[in-house]
């Protein structure tokens, strides 16, 4: 589970904001999703952003739960969350939460981001690992998935079949490079209705889950909201999908066909 919801995304700076607000999305965005093997649900994941609070500021509140259900569950429980406290004035992220539970496998780990008392680098606290000193503009893994989709994709019609973009976050306090390479157009089917779609392929790693580099594909919605509307693992045993079921608090109205 780990690896399926690491591989995310990345940056290139293009700064887009409209009225001092980002342009794709917004705190009220939520999306859920199903993930199923072949015809056999295998759990649910949300993905949603609020307004709150840290240290006596206003910021943005993201969080993503991904969880087993049914014969998944009884065989193996995963119930995993990701938080991120984001900046809306940087979008870069204040404080992360990595919360793994996994079986008997359980981690929870808190790491703040200082953007400020360094001006050529990060400073971030672990609770586990203690302070690293990181490259300026750090991401989480949850944070860069907003900054992807307001920053990289607005600029989409510049990018070439086969470009790679890259960015660099800290997950599983360590850094984690991202690469994402751009595959083109693609109108897909969803349980709302066809949905035209930008794809990318991030670079996986060849070992124990996956077979070549390009086994994880992502979809973002073709319009304004560059919504992610789907995800597909190929592993050793099959494909996973992750597919959007419903979604609420867009900026704008979803580009969709009906059924």
């Amino acid at each position: 589970m780990k690896k399926l919801i690491s591989i995310f995304l990345l940056c290139q700076v293009f700064l887009l904001q409209l009225a001092g607000q980002v342009s794709s999305y917004q705190p009220g965005e939520k999306v859920n999703y199903i993930i199923h093997y072949g015809a056999i649900n295998a759990g649910m994941a949300s993905l949603e952003l609020r307004k709150d609070s840290f240290s006596g500021k206003d910021i943005w509140h993201s969080a993503m739960e991904a969880r087993t259900t049914g014969m998944a569950e009884a065989l193996f429980r995963v119930k995993d969350t990701y938080e991120s406290y984001i900046n809306p004035a940087t979008e870069l992220p204040v404080k992360s939460i990595r919360n793994i539970n996994e079986g008997r496998y359980h981690k929870y780990n808190i790491v703040l981001f200082d953007h400020v008392t360094r001006k050529d680098s990060a400073i971030l606290t672990s609770d586990l690992t203690g302070i690293h000193i990181t490259p300026q503009g750090i991401h989480d893994i949850i944070s860069c998935f907003y900054w992807f989709r307001n920053h990289n994709l607005p600029g989409i019609a510049n990018f070439k079949k086969g470009e790679m973009i890259e960015m660099t976050t800290w997950f599983t306090d360590e850094l984690y490079p991202i690469r994402m390479k751009y595959i083109g157009e693609e109108e897909i089917k969803t349980r709302a209705g066809k949905i035209m779609c930008y794809k990318f392929n991030p670079v996986t790693e060849v070992g124990r889950l996956f077979k070549t580099q390009e086994d994880v594909s992502f979809w973002f919605s073709a319009d304004k909201n560059f919504l992610p509307v789907k995800i597909r693992f190929n592993i050793f045993v099959g494909a996973f999908m992750v597919d959007m079921v419903s979604y609420e608090g867009l900026v704008y109205p979803l580009d969709i066909k009906k059924k």
